[in-house]
Formats: C-alpha cells, sequence, structure tokens
C-alpha cells in the first residue's frame, strides 16, 4: 500500500529536519574542536608564563635574601669599626707615647664607618627593590594560575557540548576562555 502524498511529504520534511540536524550537529563539532585546540594552546602559553613568573619571584627572592645577607655582614663590620673607633679614642684619650697614632686609628675608623654605613644602606635598598619585583611577580602567577584554570575549565566544558550536541556549553566556554585570555593579559601586561 502506498503512502498518501501527506505522508510522503512529512516524511521528506522529516528526513529534511534529520539532515539539517546532522549538518549542523556537525559544524558544531568542528567548532568546539577548533575552540577546543586554541584553548589548549591559549593553557600552554600561560602556563608557561606561570611558571616564568613563578621562577621570576623565586629568583628576586633569593636575591633579596642575598642583598640582605651582605647587609647585615656591613653593618656587624660597621660595629666593629665603630667600636674600634671608641677603643682607640679612649686609647687616645688616656694619653702617652702612641696617643697620636690611636687618635689616626680612631679617626680612619671613623671615616671607613661613613662608608661601609653607605653600602649597607645601598644594600637594603636593593634588598627591598628585589622584594618589590618578587611581589610583583608572584602577583602575575597568582593571576596566571587563575586565567590557566578558567582556560582548563573552557576545555572541559567544551566536550560536553560535542558529548550533548548542545551549543550552551560551547558558548560557556567561550566566555570562561575570554575571561582567562584577558586575566593573563592583565597579569602579565598590566602590571
Amino acid at each position: 500500500m502506498s503512502d498518501s502524498p501527506l505522508e510522503e511529504l512529512e516524511a521528506h520534511e522529516h528526513a529534511e529536519h534529520a539532515e539539517h540536524a546532522a549538518h549542523s550537529g556537525i559544524k558544531l563539532v568542528a567548532w568546539v574542536s577548533m575552540t577546543i585546540a586554541v584553548l589548549a594552546v591559549l593553557s600552554a602559553v600561560v602556563g608557561s608564563l606561570e611558571t616564568v613568573m613563578s621562577g621570576q619571584a623565586f629568583t628576586e627572592k633569593n636575591e633579596a635574601v642575598l642583598a640582605q645577607a651582605r647587609a647585615s655582614d656591613n653593618w656587624a663590620f660597621y660595629q666593629a669599626k665603630s667600636l674600634k673607633k671608641h677603643i682607640y679614642g679612649i686609647a687616645a684619650d688616656q694619653g702617652g707615647p702612641k696617643a697620636d697614632k690611636y687618635r689616626k686609628t680612631s679617626d680612619d675608623n671613623a671615616a671607613d664607618e661613613t662608608k661601609i654605613q653607605d653600602e649597607a644602606k645601598a644594600l637594603e635598598k636593593e634588598r627591598d627593590e628585589h622584594l618589590k619585583l618578587a611581589d610583583r611577580d608572584e602577583g602575575r602567577e597568582h593571576r596566571l594560575t587563575v586565567a590557566a584554570t578558567l582556560l582548563h575549565m573552557g576545555i572541559a566544558i567544551s566536550t560536553i557540548a560535542i558529548i550533548a550536541s548542545r551549543k550552551w556549553p560551547w558558548m560557556a566556554s567561550l566566555v570562561l576562555g575570554v575571561a582567562g585570555s584577558v586575566i593573563a593579559l592583565w597579569a602579565y601586561l598590566g602590571s
């Protein structure tokens, strides 16, 4: 028995809808796949930048510790010179045949004190600069961590779009990708 013209028309219409749905599904998979690839590349770049910032922060903190150690050494040297200056000053005040020699040694130690003190202050300033750079790099690293996390979330949510054949997870992944990219740019270029 043959189908009625109306049934044939409905069958043809359903076939066209199915074919259209199949083609749109293929397009969705293609777009989502490209999105995943782009997000993966961005995630790799952001992850690398995060590692670089971590290393830079660590290096700056080490440099700060070294500058502080050198400054502490200079302050100890300053105290030793100051103590010697006072001891030789006391010896010179006692008089005697070596009083002039003691006074000169006391004056030499006083002159050295100023130079040593200036060097210690300069090293403390260097330490402070390294700590400032370390703080900046740590802040960048934390923002890059957030950016990488958002990009990874975008990748994961993109796969839901393929599995469920729905556009909204793909759109959500695009939003996460843009947010992660903006935060990464802010982290790296903004501070």
